[in-house]
């Protein structure tokens, strides 16, 4: 009898410590979810699109980008807020005066449109660099992604090739796999401004929008420069090669 006793109590124990093992384990595991949440919030909750300025534009010629026509200060960086959620819709939805609504935000329903302005603040004639390029995909979502860029009033949709190599209907492919578009300014006087419009959204009508894309994530942004990344490695090597 005691020695049944005996097993009957060691057996209990191990119990306990199997399951204070598994409770343990659970939170651990319910911990790094907690974390890898926040860690994806953090990276993508700041918008799906910024606009940011490269600091010699500013100190070397006068650049400066705002998107308050009243508020026209030096900030290094524009956050376009995106939409709650992102569901496909057709080109044909958007409205015909994306381009011309106020500065800033002004999203619609499943698409991102913002408005903002480069001016010639300096003493000469000037010229920059912009592209726009993409920082994070997820789920290839980039397949069914479309980017307009307004340049004032000008429209260009930018999208990836399509699965048979050709260009999507309408639109101008990506320039590679990290850089969407790219275009250089010359001849900005002092004065001038650029009137630019993002707009941003998942073409329906496109064969790779599937559900193979649900839950994709897309990070972009739009570089305004004094060169373009390809002369900047370019030079970087150069300078390598020289030391």
């Amino acid at each position: 009898m005691e020695k049944r006793v005996k097993l009957s109590t060691q057996k209990v124990r191990r119990e306990r410590k199997a399951r204070r093992i598994i409770i343990v384990t659970l939170l651990l595991i319910l911990l790094l979810l907690i974390l890898l949440y926040f860690a994806i919030g953090i990276i993508y909750n700041n918008g799906n699109f910024s606009i940011t300025l490269d600091k010699n534009l500013y100190f070397d010629k006068g650049l400066i980008i705002y998107d308050d026509p009243e508020y026209k200060v030096y900030r290094s960086e524009l956050l376009a807020p995106s939409p709650n959620m992102f569901d496909n819709i057709s080109y044909k939805w958007l409205p015909e005066d994306m381009d011309q609504q106020n500065g800033g935000s002004h999203n619609g329903k499943n698409y991102l449109a913002y408005t903002f302005f480069v001016e010639n603040t300096g003493d000469s004639v000037s010229d920059y660099w912009n592209e726009v390029i993409i920082d994070d995909v997820i789920r290839n979502v980039d397949s069914a992604i479309r980017i307009r860029v307004y340049r004032n009033g000008q429209p260009t949709t930018y999208a990836t090739l399509a699965a048979n190599g050709e260009a999507e209907p309408n639109t101008t492919p990506f320039v590679s796999e990290s850089v969407v578009a790219r275009s250089y300014i010359d001849n900005f006087k002092p004065g001038d401004i650029d009137r630019y419009t993002i707009a941003l959204w998942i073409e329906g009508s496109d064969p790779e929008c599937t559900d193979n894309i649900l839950g994709g994530e897309f990070k972009v942004r739009m570089d305004f420069n004094s060169g373009h990344t390809k002369l900047k490695e370019k030079r970087g090597k150069e300078n390598e090669k020289k030391k």
